[in-house]
């Protein structure tokens, strides 16, 4: 029986990382090549660990470091086939997330490891702990093709060990835009859209300071910016960086031209914000982030998009990046570009379809399989390894 076991966090974990495991195993399994249930190893704390009450779920103590060597010796000795880790620094404890290198060391499954940040030039201490991590694991799968030359160039390691394989998203319900529209009041609006934990570094102060000269053109525009503040942010300064921003808007005049949804938003109802929306951006002053869930997201559900040219953007709209990427100090350019855009419903129309065009190779169900295939692929070439002295025993490439 194949099974594959996740590290991640997990649902009902208010977490992008968590909601991404959640549909990737759901996504696999819908694939039909095995039957079982296949475990999540739940990176958790002392005071969330109730919260998982399922046997498919072996919540492990973020911050105790013991309990990393023994979960791998539980995985060695139970019918698992594969370890499919999904790595970001600040989900495990330690400095950097180092406790991870005690469960990888004891693992002695095959190792399949996504890596959620890759740096083009890593530097200590994530440096020594991805090295490690990505010499330990069989496969590494990346959501930028970009990562690939950074991973080679700065851990040596040969491109036919790491995998490309999109964000996942979910299929758009294209049917129920108006309804969506309707049901926000957003009928009579062009609205653009940004979503994300609220902090500084995000490029909204950019956005406010252009929307005046977009209004002159469209009205009826609506900047709808969505998400809690960061719970880092809230823990130093409160909601000061909120009440900045909400001043800027009081300044500007904007109070009818934008707002602010200051709560938790399900992931059901992010998908109404995205699918209703006109156009979504994502205007990121920094040019490094190798993934974005958010954009992919907006992209799969077939919204146009603007961006800045960061990594993400660059890799998955490299088709269409001299129309939509836009360096984050042309001011001038993004109130023309959005003002156009939103001006023109046929001009829309057409990025909704090349939109659609490029988010079909996001949707889950396509995605899933992928990675239900790397799983055999892997499983396969370990049991072929091992077969002279193990039969059918399934451990590491690597190991």
């Amino acid at each position: 029986m194949t099974q594959i076991a996740y590290v991640s966090t997990y649902i009902p974990k208010k977490c992008g990382l968590a909601t991404y495991t959640h549909h990737l195993r759901q996504s696999v399994k819908d694939a039909k090549m095995w039957k079982g249930i296949d475990p999540v190893i739940a990176l958790t704390d002392e005071s969330e660990r109730a919260d998982f009450d399922s046997n498919a779920i072996w919540p492990l103590l973020k911050e105790q470091r013991s309990a990393y060597s023994k979960m791998a010796q539980k995985i060695n000795r139970s019918h698992i086939s594969l370890v499919s880790l999904q790595h970001e620094f600040g989900i495990f404890g330690g400095q950097a997330g180092s406790f991870i290198l005690d469960f990888v060391r004891e693992l002695n499954k095959p190792l399949i490891t996504t890596f959620h940040t890759v740096f083009k030039n890593p530097e200590e201490p994530y440096r020594s702990i991805q090295q490690e991590i990505a010499d330990r694991s069989d496969r590494i799968i990346v959501m930028n093709r970009k990562a690939i030359s950074y991973l080679c160039s700065s851990f040596d390691l040969p491109e036919d060990k790491i995998v490309y394989l999109p964000h996942g998203t979910p299929v758009p319900n294209r049917q129920k835009r108006d309804d969506f529209r309707r049901s926000l009041q957003w009928t009579n609006r062009k609205v653009i859209m940004t979503f994300g934990l609220l902090s500084p570094g995000k490029g909204i102060e950019m956005i406010l300071d252009v929307l005046p000269d977009v209004v002159r053109s469209v009205p009826e525009v609506l900047y709808v910016i969505v998400g809690q503040t960061h719970p880092e942010v809230k823990k130093r300064e409160g909601e000061y960086y909120r009440h900045q921003l909400q001043e800027l808007i009081r300044q500007k005049q904007l109070e009818n031209n934008v707002m602010m949804v200051d709560r938790y938003v399900s992931e059901e109802e992010l998908i109404t914000y995205i699918t209703a929306c006109d156009l979504y951006i994502t205007p990121y002053p920094g040019l490094q982030q190798i993934t974005s869930g958010t954009l992919a997201y907006a992209i799969g559900l077939g919204r146009p998009v603007l961006s800045t040219p960061y990594s993400y953007a660059q890799d998955v709209l490299a088709m269409y990046g001299d129309q939509l990427l836009i360096p984050f100090d042309n001011r001038t350019k993004w109130s023309e570009t959005i003002a156009a855009m939103l001006a023109d419903p046929i001009e829309l129309q057409q990025w909704e379809k090349r939109m659609e065009r490029i988010g079909k190779l996001l949707h889950w169900p396509l995605v899933g399989k992928k990675h239900a295939l790397l799983f055999l692929r892997t499983i396969q070439m370990a049991k072929e390894k091992f077969a002279g002295i193990g039969g059918n025993q399934v451990v590491s490439i690597t190991g």
